[in-house]
């Protein structure tokens, strides 16, 4: 009988987030005949409930492990994650995220796990931060880099970029597109009218949204001074914002002070998402910097033309002018601007909208689970041919590395 191979997904916060979305439906949906999925989550988030309650999925929470950078935590959640994947003893550890990508990856590496795999879901140095800054955490990705057995790149944009900064070769990573279920957005049946009473809505109000964790590489005050040009030319527009986070109080700030009040609903986090999609005429999202965002998928598939920022693999989903349109980062006139045109020609939008809907298979979750298993298999297949038959280490062998003394999976 063929053991399981052991993997554990590690991620920093549990949030609604896209890179978090993909983490939890990996881990849910791994064929558990060939895979024995682990989840290691850090500092508290929206879904860490949502992930203790999965079935046969075992969860661990290291608290140390936070976002931002603080030395001494981040040594603490170094030796908590290595002494946890000591006794877990996986076949492979797969990292999400800057943080957890470089504290997980140390950790696997230093308890000896013996396949390292990293997804960039968009990289956590940026041109906006201080250069020293922007160098010292290349630098530390160059030397996590050097014991990274794959990566996965969620763009092409990313990818190009790893590699002309000497973070790993085109041989070393893969594309692995951050899936939607495409099926869900395409076929809700939602009675728009009333959805959007539920959100403090007109029926007939136009309604322009954006949903986003509220942080800094969201820019959500962009979206905020948007709206405040936008109503100038269209007094009935409303707009929707779903998320939450450290920027709320700033964005509730600027809301008051641009007198915008009557034109802004705060939803906080939700999660009947397909549904408030089918009641936007425009979605918007005002990133500064990403990998490639799932919620433009989410946006497509459901049929809403729409209106971002050219960062990163925005362009490998955005046709500027055939299914949405893209402006550059802080540009607010033009990103108002393209909005406007939008709501001002509804006959284009409804175009717009209908060319999104037709997303190829590669951005299907499903399938990019599948593409998942088979580059663990993959990757496992390749080690166990690496190995020194006169050990007599084979496949089972190197797969049934059993833990012992594990604590609890919820400390």
């Amino acid at each position: 009988m063929t053991i399981p191979i052991s993997v554990v997904h590690i991620i920093t916060k549990l949030e609604l987030g896209g890179a978090q979305q993909v983490a939890l439906f990996t881990v849910s949906h791994l064929d558990t005949s060939r895979f024995r999925p682990i989840l290691v989550i850090g500092e508290s988030g929206y879904l860490d409930a949502e992930a203790k309650a999965m079935p046969d999925i075992e969860c661990y929470q290291v608290s140390s492990m936070v976002r931002p950078i603080r030395p001494f935590q981040d040594i603490l959640a170094l030796h908590q994650l290595t002494k946890l994947l000591t006794l877990l003893r996986p076949m492979i550890v797969h990292t999400h995220s800057s943080k957890a990508g470089i504290l997980g990856r140390w950790a696997a590496r230093l308890s000896g796990v013996p396949i390292i795999v990293h997804t960039i879901h968009g990289f956590g140095f940026t041109p906006y931060q201080q250069p020293a800054v922007r160098r010292l955490l290349i630098a530390l990705e160059r030397s996590t880099a050097r014991f990274t057995t794959r990566f996965f790149v969620v763009s092409e944009a990313n990818r190009r970029m790893g590699i002309n900064l000497g973070l790993f070769s085109a041989e070393s990573s893969s594309l692995l597109r951050p899936g939607i279920d495409i099926s869900t957005f395409r076929q809700v049946r939602v009675d728009a009218a009333a959805k959007k009473r539920e959100l403090g809505v007109g029926p007939e109000q136009p309604l322009i949204g954006m949903i986003a964790p509220f942080k800094p590489q969201k820019a959500p005050l962009d979206f905020v001074r948007a709206a405040a040009r936008i109503v100038q030319h269209r007094p009935d527009a409303r707009f929707l914002l779903v998320g939450d986070g450290d920027l709320r109080m700033a964005i509730e700030q600027e809301i008051d002070r641009l007198a915008l009040s009557p034109s802004f609903v705060l939803t906080g986090w939700r999660r009947d998402i397909p549904d408030i999609m089918h009641c936007l005429n425009v979605f918007v999202l005002t990133s500064r910097w990403e990998g490639l965002p799932r919620v433009y998928l989410e946006a497509m598939a459901s049929g809403i033309p729409v209106v971002g920022t050219r960062v990163d693999g925005a362009a490998e989903v955005i046709r500027d002018g055939w299914n949405g349109y893209l402006t550059e980062p802080g540009d607010i006139t033009k990103l108002a601007d393209r909005i406007l045109d939008l709501l001002n020609d509804p006959e284009k939008a409804k175009r717009m909208g209908e060319h999104g809907r037709s997303l190829p298979p590669e951005f299907d979750i499903y399938e990019m689970v599948r593409q998942q298993e088979r580059e663990y298999e993959q990757l496992v297949a390749d080690r166990e041919r690496r190995v020194d038959s006169s050990h007599g280490a084979g496949y089972e062998a190197l797969a049934a590395r059993e833990p012992s003394n594990l604590p609890a999976k919820h400390p």
